[in-house]
């Protein structure tokens, strides 16, 4: 496909892609298949190493690179306990960029942008965007409202023109995006690309179970629901009858959660006194007490149960608000193909390049 210029920002210029198009690091979604799915297509494809021990981040890093040689990053927690050894393995395989979805470790920045690693953290308030900027990260990603799974209240609207005011970083939109008319609103906006998680989700390299596809594609514009119940922060998920029964019932909640961390600590092999470092580290980290803390610890399990096994009861279904209007499954290079089509039109109608 020829590029447009029009399409050519200082985000595809930083990450060596084809178009200002980013897939998202959603946890036990974003594998190999899909990342090397959106980097053959032109995007940048982003890896969820934070349900992966260091060993099986290392294993999918190489698959990748085994199946393309396009540019690709890799998503890390920013509380890991192993968060230095698993920046200098980016460094070690020469991963394009590291994305967090919170703000890392000054110290971390720097490691990883002497190692030659883009760092591009995920913000959701003007403050935090300043903050990162002064950190001296590559790029930010801003996720509005309409985002799926952590995401803040002020609609991407709002937030998007005043971080792209705050920083002089490139800046990709997140919340809501999933079509070329969206890329272009966000060009307009000032970004310099967009990131898309739901509708990434929602292809044909994306590994999660049919039926669990089959959920999102019938889920409505008004089907989604913010919950602090799950974790204790905020997140967008389909409403379903556990992420209700959650709601509802305090105690049964605090149970679940530590139970499922428990099993958490088994399919990673971390020993207990990792655990409880960890979870010194993303309460200190993130202020939180020590019941939000055993609930943030039970998100990954809970994921895990419709991602990876299908399992509609016993797990929760994150997503952005624009699963309502997903309707169908095309490979990564269908979808971007056909967005970047979609933006061309889009821009064409706003400033036409010949007289009409």
């Amino acid at each position: 496909m020829l590029v447009d210029r029009r399409l050519q920002t200082r985000a595809t210029k930083l990450f060596g892609v084809s178009y200002p198009i980013v897939q998202t690091g959603m946890g036990w979604v974003a594998g190999p298949s899909l990342v090397t799915g959106t980097a053959e297509a032109g995007g940048l494809g982003i890896l969820a190493s934070a349900t992966m021990t260091i060993d099986e981040m290392d294993a999918a890093m190489a698959e990748v690179r085994s199946r393309t040689d396009r540019p690709f990053g890799v998503n890390l927690r920013p509380d890991a306990v192993d968060l230095t050894d698993r920046a200098d393995r980016l460094i070690a395989a020469g991963t394009r960029v590291a994305s967090f979805a919170g703000p890392p470790p000054a110290e971390v920045v720097r490691r990883l942008r002497d190692g030659g690693v883009l760092v591009m953290p995920t913000v959701g308030a003007r403050r935090h965007a300043a903050k990162m900027a002064e950190l001296g990260v590559d790029a930010v990603l801003c996720q509005g409202g309409e985002g799926g799974g952590h995401t803040g209240s002020v609609p991407t609207s709002l937030l998007l023109p005043q971080v792209v005011d705050e920083v002089d970083v490139p800046v990709i939109a997140a919340g809501g995006f999933h079509d070329g008319r969206g890329l272009a609103a966000a060009l307009a906006w000032g970004a310099d690309g967009v990131a898309m998680g739901t509708r990434f989700l929602l292809t044909a390299e994306s590994k999660v179970p049919d039926a669990v596809k089959s959920v999102y594609l019938g889920t409505p514009v008004t089907g989604t629901v913010v919950s602090s119940s799950i974790d204790g922060k905020p997140q967008r998920v389909i409403r379903t009858g556990l992420v209700d029964s959650l709601e509802s019932a305090r105690l049964t909640r605090l149970v679940r959660a530590a139970v499922n961390a428990w099993r958490f600590r088994g399919l990673t092999g971390m020993s207990m006194a990792a655990m409880l470092r960890e979870g010194l580290a993303m309460r200190r980290s993130q202020r939180l007490t020590w019941s939000q803390t055993a609930m943030a610890a039970n998100a990954p399990m809970l994921t895990r149960a419709t991602m990876v096994d299908g399992d509609i009861d016993a797990g929760i279904l994150p997503t952005g608000q624009c699963v309502g209007v997903v309707e169908d499954l095309p490979t990564c290079a269908e979808l971007i193909e056909r967005i970047v089509g979609e933006a061309v039109v889009a821009l064409d109608r706003l400033a036409p390049t010949e007289p009409r």
